[in-house]
């Protein structure tokens, strides 16, 4: 979940470490401060980036990749699954 100040690289570097781990599914989506309780939102991450996650995810493999601002790891789970190759 961007937007709690990490970096590209880092992200990019958690792909890496997930497909290791033979991760092949994975959803990425904005971080949202759930209540004033909840740790804040440092940025709002562009859709572009999104987009930009989603293509470096099937790049290194992943056989199924959801990455927009509103995408949860439940985000059309079973249209993932039934999308793999």
């Amino acid at each position: 979940m961007p937007g709690l100040g990490e970096r590209q690289g880092k992200v990019l570097s958690l792909l890496d470490d997930l497909r290791q781990a033979d991760c092949d599914i994975i959803t990425i989506g904005q971080y949202l401060q759930s209540s004033p309780c909840h740790y804040p939102v440092k940025e709002y991450i562009h859709p572009g980036i999104f987009k930009f996650y989603e293509d470096e995810a099937r790049k290194r493999g992943f056989k199924a990749a959801g990455s927009a601002p509103f995408v949860r790891s439940s985000y059309r789970a079973c249209e993932l699954v039934k999308n793999i190759k």
